[in-house]
């Protein structure tokens, strides 16, 4: 459990979130409605990745940009794939992690992705050998659908070799 950062601007668009500049803040109600529909937009997401938890709750809190996820995962690698799917979406700073795990194993680091960075640099840093690319790839299925298509700002899990 704790707190992830995630780069706001990058990652899925999901909704759409006024500027803020604006000078005057929104209506309470408004600004309910706007969390609500962006923390179900965030749940639909994750559910269409196909990943699944007990109980699983999402809510937005569009002051701090922060997404709250709760509920009981069946493994870390599930947990994580949650985590990293609520926070790769724009407008989205931080992700806080008040998720349990059914059966609990050792934690994955996590890489923010950074201009000119591809999955083979990105397991030379992490593994000492490009080849292991793939494991990379394979443990942020499926919000990756392709190797190549990565970007700025993205947020991968990089599991133990």
């Amino acid at each position: 459990m704790g707190m992830f950062s995630f780069i706001k601007e990058a990652g899925e668009k999901l909704f759409g979130i006024a500027s803020t500049t604006a000078n005057a803040a929104p209506a309470p109600d408004a600004a309910a409605a706007a969390n609500k529909t962006a923390s179900d937009a965030i749940a639909s997401y994750i559910g269409a990745q196909g990943l699944t938890a007990t109980n699983l709750q999402v809510s937005f809190d569009g002051a701090s940009h922060t997404v709250t996820v709760s509920g009981q995962a069946g493994d870390q690698a599930t947990k994580e794939k949650i985590l990293v799917a609520a926070g790769n979406v724009q407008h989205v700073d931080k992700v806080d992690d008040q998720m349990t795990v059914l059966n609990p194993t050792p934690e994955s680091q996590f890489y923010t992705v950074v201009s000119g960075d591809n999955l083979w640099k990105i397991a030379t840093k992490y593994y000492g050998n490009g080849a292991k690319n793939d494991m990379i790839f394979e443990a942020n299925k499926p919000m990756l659908k392709s190797p190549d298509k990565i970007y700025p700002g993205q947020v991968l899990r990089i599991p133990a070799a």
